[in-house]
């Protein structure tokens, strides 16, 4: 027995799913905009920046992996339906993240960037993190899935997983006393591994046994 989500019913509420979605999706954008334009922000705006996009990249890359149990173990299929925008959410919050950094704090200063890394760590995972986002925002598209085929395209979007683990290090490295968060994230993700985890020993157990 499936547990039905949210207006599962078919008509207006199963046309404004996706729509719905985008638009919560934008509510921290909007929020960040708000405060910053209102003057609501700290005496350091560039690092309230940097903090909220950072932690935003880190709940929708969690929320984006929840899509698959999720469906799998509520039959909730219509989620499927928006995991790909929740992905391209991810990686708008990971480009503002990004940039805050390069543009508003570095002022596009490489040589400062690259003395930075071996000083602070956290750097460079995060920038692993964020260049392994770039080709999955790339090959999102129906195109790409047909020109990569399902296969290679699957196996290229496992780089997910690393890009996640990256970006809880870079937290974890980031933070210098109160380590809760960065440690709550990584419980999360390690839950969200494992199920996936489980699933293809359980999937591959199945195979055999019909084999």
């Amino acid at each position: 027995m499936t547990v039905p989500p949210p207006g599962n019913s078919p008509g207006l509420a199963h046309r404004l799913f996706k729509p719905a979605v985008f638009l919560l999706c934008l509510i921290p954008a909007g929020a960040l905009a708000w405060n910053l334009f209102t003057d609501n922000l700290s005496a350091n705006p560039i690092k309230d920046i940097t903090e909220e996009t950072g932690t935003w990249t880190l709940r929708f890359v969690m929320i984006t992996l929840a899509v698959t149990p999720l469906r799998k173990a509520f039959g909730w299929n219509r989620l499927g339906r928006i995991r790909r925008m929740l992905g391209l959410f991810t990686f708008m919050y990971a480009t503002l993240h990004f940039f805050t950094y390069v543009w508003l704090d570095q002022f596009f200063d490489i040589e400062s960037i690259l003395a930075d890394i071996p000083k602070r760590p956290f750097i460079l995972a995060g920038f692993t993190a964020f260049v392994l986002f770039i080709p999955l925002a790339v090959t999102s598209t129906a195109g790409w899935v047909r020109r990569l085929g399902g296969k290679r395209w699957r196996f290229l979007h496992r780089a997910v997983y690393i890009s996640a683990i990256a970006g809880v290090v870079h937290y974890l490295w980031l933070v210098k006393a109160d380590i809760r968060r960065p440690v709550t994230y990584g419980v999360i993700l390690a839950i969200l591994l494992g199920y996936r985890l489980v699933d293809v020993l359980r999937n591959r157990n199945v195979r055999r046994s019909r084999g």
